[in-house]
């Protein structure tokens, strides 16, 4: 296991790592560079990188032009600014027509923690799942998020690279594969299905390790990517272990678990639940306070994976 690493500092290094081999990729930012982390691009490659401020929407659509260009821009805010204040300009003016933008959007869902319910972005993986074009990388972490921007500089179209905010323990490997729509399984198991997804990849590995303890096996999944969805993945762990779980640190309308919902419903028998952030907002707190009070922690979801087996 490597040093832990917030996948914001992941997503910069990357953007550094990926501006040295390829001169088209620009990096675009909203004033929230020390944040995002775009700021180590902005070091490195000054004259590709631009500050627009705050101003979400003309940031998207100058991003539209660099592609347009024959540029590779990756534009880049907290989620909730990106997908929310930005949604038109996101729709229309890239997706739309196709547009090669990228979007590196950082402070994700309930780990924003102190910044509280406004800033929380839990429903941000929704909006850009309806969006027709739109692929959806939600990385697990250092790794992973690495990863997700290499992947996403080979696709042609817009796609969303959701970046978490606190630090997180590597929990994959370099080997580990990546391939665009489709989930990993890093566990194996016959009895119950997690998949997972982001920070929660983590948690689900630990309730495993708790289930196994009392003779339950758990298979673990990482689901990377929310759009493409790995529909064949799912009806396969549905067939094998007749449960399955979702986890996410989103809502429960239109995440993970929904996407997970569309695939089985009348296509399998297997018992179903989701587990996520209900039909509300967040409050402000410490991360680890929140998914407390949220039941998203590893030992909620191994008591979740008991009342299936029941």
């Amino acid at each position: 296991m490597s040093d832990a690493k917030s996948l914001r500092v992941a997503y910069g290094e990357a953007l550094v790592e990926l501006g040295a081999q390829d001169d088209r990729v620009v990096v675009l930012d909203a004033d929230l560079a020390h944040a995002t982390m775009t700021s180590l691009f902005e070091a490195k490659f000054p004259d590709r990188f631009y500050n627009f401020g705050l101003a979400e929407a003309n940031m998207m659509c100058a991003a539209a032009g660099f592609a347009h260009s024959g540029l590779l821009p990756f534009a880049s805010t907290f989620a909730l600014f990106g997908t929310g204040r930005a949604y038109e300009q996101i729709r229309n003016s890239i997706a739309y027509v196709n547009a090669n933008v990228k979007f590196g959007l950082s402070h994700s869902g309930l780990s924003v923690g102190e910044d509280g319910g406004s800033h929380q972005s839990i429903e941000d993986i929704a909006l850009m799942r309806v969006v027709p074009n739109m692929t959806i990388f939600v990385p697990c972490d250092p790794i992973e998020t690495r990863k997700a921007v290499f992947a996403a500089a080979k696709i042609e179209g817009p796609v969303y690279i959701r970046v978490a905010r606190p630090v997180v323990e590597t929990i994959t490997t370099p080997q580990t594969p990546f391939v665009p729509g489709k989930i990993v399984r890093l566990r194996d198991g016959t009895d119950v299905c997690i998949l997972a997804t982001g920070l929660m990849v983590k948690e689900a590995l630990k309730a495993a390790d708790l289930l196994a303890s009392e003779g339950i096996r758990a298979a673990v999944a990482d689901v990377h990517t929310l759009k493409p969805f790995d529909a064949e993945f799912v009806l396969e762990a549905a067939r094998t272990c007749g449960r399955i779980l979702t986890v996410e640190e989103h809502s429960v309308i239109g995440g993970l678990g929904s996407a997970s919902a569309e695939v089985l419903a009348g296509a399998s028998a297997a018992k179903f639940r989701r587990m996520g952030i209900g039909d509300k907002f967040g409050f402000s707190g410490k991360p680890a306070d929140l998914f407390e009070s949220f039941g998203l922690t590893a030992g909620d979801i191994a008591r979740e994976c008991k009342a299936l087996l029941d």
